[in-house]
């Protein structure tokens, strides 16, 4: 059987949150104010075609799945990479951070405004909801954090990691992830993440706390075919 994170949105979607749900029958998506994911429920003609009817109707989407994505009909392709999807099954012990901060509704401008400019993944209105969200705040200045993304049963994402580049180089990142996998550990779930293939930097912080790359992921860019002439 197929493994719950080798298509993690659609086991989200299905299960934890499936109340951010949009879309019916074999292929759903995020509502965009929270997220850009979508998923089809597998590669079957019915699946892709409720798939291609759903970003055809709703816009953009990216899917991540374990296996390349085969033509989606109405799609066109805007974007395709690898990457790797991550699990800590037993966390290192980096360097603490104390000082570190709860986020609410009132910061979601200044998270916006800190993942727009460093471009840890894709960030909207609502991403902060998705899941906790901590940071380090500088003379009232946020210049790092990192939260919660995707929702499997029994898995939660770390996701949002980012630190604003004049902060760089004082183990925030690393610090911050650590506090949201041990909370995601105490609450009897497994941490997970993703990241480009290519990029060692990051994959090598991620093995420092104790992620191992459980199998490869491919990162898919769908539009409706009509944006492609526009």
């Amino acid at each position: 059987m197929a493994h719950p994170l080798d298509n993690p949105a659609w086991t989200a979607l299905r299960t934890v949150q499936s109340h951010l749900a949009r879309g019916e029958g074999r292929a759903l998506r995020y509502d965009g104010d929270y997220a850009i994911f979508a998923a089809a429920e597998d590669h079957s003609s019915q699946s892709l075609e409720a798939l291609g009817s759903l970003v055809g109707g709703t816009g953009p989407a990216i899917v991540l799945a374990r296996e390349a994505l085969p033509p989606v009909p109405g799609t066109c392709v805007e974007k395709t990479r690898l990457g790797v999807q991550m699990i800590a099954e037993a966390l290192a012990r980096p360097r603490t951070v104390s000082d570190f901060a709860a986020f609410t509704d009132a910061d979601a401008p200044d998270m916006l405004a800190l993942a727009t400019l460093t471009e840890p993944g894709p960030f909207f209105s609502r991403t902060h909801r998705l899941g906790d969200f901590i940071g380090v705040k500088i003379d009232g200045r946020l210049v790092a954090m990192a939260g919660e993304r995707m929702k499997p049963a029994g898995f939660t994402e770390v996701s949002g990691v980012c630190t604003h580049p004049d902060f760089r180089g004082h183990g925030y990142a690393g610090a911050l992830m650590h506090v949201v996998a041990e909370r995601i550990v105490a609450r009897g779930e497994t941490p997970f993440l993703h990241a480009y293939a290519d990029n060692d930097g990051a994959i090598a912080l991620y093995e420092a706390l104790g992620f191992r790359q459980r199998c490869g992921m491919v990162v898919t860019v769908l539009a409706p075919a009509a944006s492609a002439s526009a």
